[in-house]
């Protein structure tokens, strides 16, 4: 059989496997396995898989960042460093036009600081939020959709699970490609700001103005920003100072967050348990995904399926902007019915060659994935984030919250295609840290 025709069918298969109800990792070592097998005409050399693969994703050095950054947001979370986050950004913003959704917004931007994952800030702030929103008669679809988009921005603001896998899978400094989220994620928080204020003034019921405080008790809340400010400080000042390593900057950072949670007199044995539990859950689920991304790579480069195609799209009389501009709308396309995350691990081994031989730095495109990433997971049908904030409230629906989320869908395109357009956003930041 020809390699190519093979690589199409095992990708082919993967997907309906995924979509009769496989687990994706499973599914990606499966196909990857046989798929191997039959390439090389030999079972030993598929078994060989087996040998080596879980082993060696599971024992890599460079993977202990992903459960340490875990554990500093799970026992940052449970501290309850959260709630005086959501307070100062209440007083200071509530009471603009749509205020109480400007407070949601800037505070998952924080809390993605010190979480680095998106579901745990649209629970967190969506249960802060969303009954705060409801007291002065914010449009309940329009709170929910404004807290799922807050919760992308842990997605770019550092530690992010979607840098640290992609860094990972395509050979990327992490910390290089923490620095370059850096001034994304900020500009992404600006703009769904400007598309909840836009909204909020067309139609001011969805909206209202919040409470007015005075200068004192709002100067006073800046103190709940401190914990978190400070270990942000910690953990991403070190590393891009060079003191520490991003291993060693995620330990320490899951240490100061314990010995706060006990300071603070928030932690028992059985919620530390449950920290743990919920910490080895999500640790799991990114291994396995891993253990099946490498396998199914290992398939795709012995089929020379992304190296051909790399030959075959620079062979292209095309500029290279268009290349991802079609890279873009197949993202968009596969999220609608993919989880993003699985959709990424699954393309970078077919893409990445791409797009360093058609000479675009490897950082600036880990920033391109990760807001592709972001787009996944407010964008319907399987938008990950619209279904959690859809649990927070029993007067929610998922169809109001999916047409609130439409402006804040158009900002973030908007950011992607400046970002694309202009690199220097992203590499500005990582070339000033680690070139210096």
């Amino acid at each position: 059989m020809d390699l190519t025709m093979l690589a199409l069918i095992g990708i082919v298969a993967m997907v309906v496997l995924v979509f009769f109800g496989m687990n994706l990792g499973v599914s990606m070592f499966l196909v990857g396995f046989i798929g191997y097998y039959i390439a090389t005409g030999s079972f030993m050399k598929a078994m060989q898989l087996f040998q080596t693969v879980p082993f060696s994703t599971a024992s890599g050095y460079t993977l202990a960042v992903i459960p340490l950054f875990i554990v500093m947001g799970e026992f940052a979370l449970q501290s309850g460093m959260s709630k005086g986050l959501y307070d100062a950004c209440e007083r200071w913003l509530g009471k603009m036009p749509g205020g109480l959704c400007l407070a949601s917004i800037v505070s998952c931007g924080f809390f993605g600081a010190i979480c680095g994952s998106s579901s745990a800030a649209v629970a967190t702030m969506g249960k802060l939020g969303i009954p705060e929103m409801k007291k002065y008669k914010y449009d309940i679809g329009f709170s929910a959709a404004t807290v799922a988009t807050g919760g992308t921005l842990s997605w770019l603001i550092p530690p992010s699970t979607g840098f640290i896998l992609y860094g990972i899978t395509a050979s990327v400094s992490v910390g290089r490609l923490f620095a370059a989220g850096i001034v994304p994620g900020v500009l992404l928080m600006l703009a769904y700001m400007l598309a909840a204020t836009i909204s909020c003034r067309i139609n001011p019921a969805l909206g209202p103005r919040g409470q007015s405080y005075p200068m004192k008790e709002r100067v006073r809340s800046l103190v709940g920003l401190i914990p978190i400010v400070a270990l942000f400080g910690l953990v991403i000042g070190g590393m891009f100072s060079g003191i520490f390593s991003s291993n060693e900057a995620a330990a320490i950072g899951a240490f100061v967050s314990v010995i706060y949670a006990i300071i603070r007199r928030r932690l028992t044995f059985k919620s530390f348990v449950a920290r743990m539990a919920s910490t080895l859950k999500s640790s799991l689920m990114v291994f396995q995904l891993m253990m099946g991304a490498y396998v199914f790579g290992y398939f795709l480069t012995i089929t020379h399926l992304p190296q051909n195609l790399a030959a075959s799209i620079a062979a292209m009389n095309v500029h290279r902007l268009v290349v991802i501009g079609l890279m873009f709308v197949l993202y968009i396309f596969i999220g609608m019915f993919m989880d993003t995350l699985s959709a990424v691990l699954i393309t970078i081994p077919i893409f990445y060659p791409i797009v360093i031989g058609l000479g675009f730095d490897p950082v600036w495109f880990g920033v391109i994935i990760v807001l592709v990433m972001v787009l996944g997971t407010i964008s319907p049908p399987i938008g990950i984030n619209l279904f959690i904030a859809a649990t927070l409230d029993k007067d929610l629906n998922l169809m109001s919250i999916y047409k609130s989320a439409i402006p804040y869908c158009i900002a973030l395109i908007a950011v992607t295609i400046i970002a694309i357009i202009f690199p220097q956003l992203s590499l500005w930041l990582p070339n000033l840290i680690y070139n210096a």
